[in-house]
């Protein structure tokens, strides 16, 4: 099968289209006629997974390597190192980013991994009617996503409705309409801003909120005909 076949099956899927205007998914290296041996799915590239895999081979993964733009190729440098090696083994690569985001990654996320149903969706945000305590709800969500502790703003005691948006949501907040906003990357600004709102926040992680990727991209690709071999990806932050 043809790098073709298979992006036009995974723009079926999850379109292109659908990507933020400073998103870069879509065939990133490689070339749409060439034949596809083997497929690597993985959140991101690294580069135990290129040393890993074969020659000829497609890796799919949900963060973009090349971002922005790129003036030259320092191959001692990110991401100039890793594209090196994959041009040399003949590696191809397609990001599947903001686009699986909003088609796939938070539905699976709220649903699947959290067990909530969604009540609306508006655009990345996927809103879930929880009435919980907001202790109980913080160290469940926490549990679930395997975090070492829950890092949160709390704004009241209870949520009534939360709003999810997997990876780094904060830009979202000011246009979140919930009790509790569940999302990556916090920080301390965006802290200060919840609590003047009167909304709480969870960090769920950016990892640990997105790692489910290439598990649910293998289970459509199997109705393609391919096996897909999921990468172990690794969290390049360590919690000590």
């Amino acid at each position: 099968m043809k790098i073709s076949q298979v992006y036009d099956f995974l723009n079926n899927l999850s379109p292109f289209s659908l990507q933020e205007s400073w998103d870069n998914s879509g065939l990133l290296i490689g070339d749409f006629n060439q034949d596809v041996k083997k497929i690597v799915l993985s959140i991101d590239v690294d580069e135990a997974l290129v040393d890993s895999m074969e020659e000829n081979s497609l890796l799919i993964t949900h963060h973009p390597l090349i971002f922005g733009g790129l003036k030259q190729l320092e191959f001692s440098k990110y991401p100039a190192n890793l594209i090196k090696k994959m041009v040399q083994k003949n590696i191809s690569n397609i990001a599947m980013h903001t686009n699986f985001d909003q088609t796939h990654l938070n539905d699976y996320v709220a649903t699947k991994v959290l067990g909530y149903k969604i009540s609306h969706k508006d655009g990345f945000v996927a809103y879930l009617e929880v009435n919980e305590d907001f202790d109980s709800f913080a160290k469940k969500v926490s549990c679930v996503f395997s975090l070492p502790f829950a890092k949160c703003v709390k704004s009241s005691d209870f949520v009534k409705r939360a709003a999810l948006v997997t990876g780094s949501g904060c830009s979202l907040l000011k246009s979140i309409d919930a009790d509790c906003f569940l999302t990556g990357d916090i920080k301390y600004h965006d802290a200060m801003e919840a609590a003047s709102i009167n909304i709480s926040l969870i960090d769920i992680g950016h990892f640990e909120s997105e790692r489910f990727f290439a598990e649910i991209l293998s289970l459509h690709l199997k109705n393609l005909g391919l096996e897909a071999i999921i990468s172990s990806s690794k969290n390049p932050f360590t919690y000590i």
